[in-house]
Order: structure tokens, then sequence, then C-alpha cells
């Protein structure tokens, strides 16, 4: 009868090559080989800045 709302999450660990990002940026990133233990993402474009 009650729906429950589940918000859902995902972290990747991106990286950063200029370190240009901050908390709470929109940013747009591709799929890559892996560069560490658990990077395998990279920064393509900053989408929206935090404001």
């Amino acid at each position: 009868m009650y729906g429950k709302f589940v918000n859902k999450t995902t972290k990747f660990a991106c990286e950063d090559a200029e370190n240009s990002c901050n908390i709470g940026d929109v940013v747009k990133i591709m799929e890559t080989r892996p560069l560490s233990k658990t990077k395998r993402w990279r920064l393509t474009e900053i989408i929206e800045r935090a404001k």
C-alpha cells in the first residue's frame, strides 16, 4: 500500500590530474585502464561548479 523511497548513490574513484574539482561539482567521467587499486575512471569535463 505504501511505497518506500530509496535513494541510491554510487562513489567512483576518479583521476583528476589538474586537481581542479571541488566537492559538489557535477562532472563527466570516462572509463579507462586501471590507474591504481581503486581508480578506473578519468575526469573528462566539469559540467557545473558547486555553489
